[in-house]
């Protein structure tokens, strides 16, 4: 299996334009969109090339292949423009017998989760703007950063990518791999 996975997009029709290039791109099987899709909150600005009703057409446009959970600032109206279910707080999935545990991140932390992951699991989450990629409480753990307002002290904009075992984080802007590792 093979997936794209991004979050934190905050309604930046600049940064869904180049997920969706991405998904283009690379064919995944999946588009996994982790929370914080069209709004920003009053914490934030505005990003570059605000436009939540064209971020509505851009994902509409790949809906079959949207997985997707709810993040601390998205809404309930969001659901209505959206044409794939958005509303969850996590999702499961499975590849060859790893799983994936995939939340925003405000609800659900590595080392808060509503049951028992197995060693091995990997847990994806935004929330923070902060990518990251490393071995945590006995699980891999992904945060492919906000690919629209991307915070902390490397702060890039930035995509994770799943490939049949291998995961790595990028930057948005040239693909530059900003982690990368092979799953066990």
């Amino acid at each position: 299996m093979k997936y794209l996975i991004a979050s934190d997009i905050h309604g930046s029709a600049d940064a869904a334009e180049k997920i969706i290039g991405l998904f283009q791109n690379l064919n995944p099987d999946h588009l996994i969109l982790l929370g914080d899709l069209l709004y920003h909150d009053p914490r934030n600005p505005p990003p570059d090339g605000h436009g939540p009703q064209k971020v509505v057409e851009l994902f509409n446009g790949c809906k079959d292949a949207v997985i997707a959970v709810c993040g601390n600032c998205d809404a309930e109206i969001d659901w209505d423009l959206l044409e794939f279910p958005c509303s969850g707080d996590y999702a499961l999935l499975a590849d060859g017998g790893r799983t994936f545990f995939l939340t925003h991140g405000h609800l659900y932390r590595e080392d808060c989760l509503p049951f028992a992951l197995k060693p091995g699991a990997v847990f994806f989450s935004g929330h923070t703007h902060v990518w990251r990629l490393e071995d945590r409480n006995g699980m891999v753990c992904c945060n492919p950063g906000s690919a629209a307002l991307p915070k902390g002290p490397s702060p890039i904009a930035a995509y994770a990518f799943y490939d049949n075992g291998r995961l790595g984080v990028y930057s948005l802007e040239t693909n530059a791999v900003l982690a990368e590792r092979e799953l066990g």
